[in-house]
């Protein structure tokens, strides 16, 4: 399955990022209206009786590297709304404050974290969080965030509320975000953060069952490549 990218870059502009709860016409089908949200839960429950003693088990080394095991951190949901998100903590305390302290020192380093919104060599990740952020392993306790609904498997990556000026687009609100998507499959340690929207667009108008089989599957991939960081 290909997803062209490219027609939707001359179409997609937008004067300014939308701001607070967004009131956007959902898009009509029986997946992704019903069936969607189904096969989310299903799966979920089915993967809890293996997935749950490995996140115990990843919490655990978490924990004796020294820090609490799990965080909640506030993303953008479906219209806007903010929701809490479940991860496995990767970072050391204080990151919010040690990011910018090494921007401010590093002009190479705050090029990159304003055109990716991430960072290769990034000084906040723990020796335990690198190896969990490479196999994508911090992201499993969100599978509780599928659960509840904020989230679904398969949809835009979750943004942060201080990223919403940087997104153009309408999209990310019509959907769940998703553990996995077409960004986490793609040049995801590559893309400017400003790509993502057309990555939403393109999922938001070729959404079926089929794709987000092939996402699922395509993921599994990547994260035996373990290129995550």
């Amino acid at each position: 399955m290909t997803l062209q990218l490219n027609e939707l870059s001359d179409e997609f502009e937008m004067s300014s990022a939308p701001v607070g709860l967004v009131n956007i016409a959902a898009r009509s089908g029986l997946y992704r209206n019903y069936v969607k949200r189904l096969f989310d839960v299903a799966a979920v429950l089915s993967a809890s009786l293996v997935v749950g003693p490995l996140i115990l088990l990843l919490a655990l080394l978490v924990a004796a590297d020294g820090s609490n095991p799990f965080y909640w951190n506030e993303r953008v949901g479906r219209r806007g709304r903010n929701f809490r998100m479940l991860k496995l903590r990767t970072m050391v305390p204080d990151a919010d404050k040690m990011l910018e302290d090494y921007l401010s020192r590093n002009a190479e380093a705050r090029l990159e974290w304003n055109s990716t919104q991430k960072l290769k060599s990034d000084p906040r990740i723990t020796r335990i969080g690198r190896f969990l952020r490479k196999t994508s392993l911090d992201e499993l306790p969100q599978l509780w965030n599928v659960l509840t609904g904020d989230m679904s498997l398969v949809g835009p990556r979750p943004m942060m509320p201080s990223q919403r000026p940087l997104y153009h687009g309408l999209a990310y609100y019509s959907l769940r975000p998703g553990i996995t998507g077409i960004w986490q499959v793609s040049d995801r340690n590559e893309s400017a953060f400003s790509k993502r929207a057309e990555y939403d667009s393109a999922y938001d108008e070729k959404l079926t069952f089929r794709m987000d089989m092939w996402l699922l599957w395509s993921t599994v991939r990547v994260v035996l490549k373990g290129t995550g960081y």
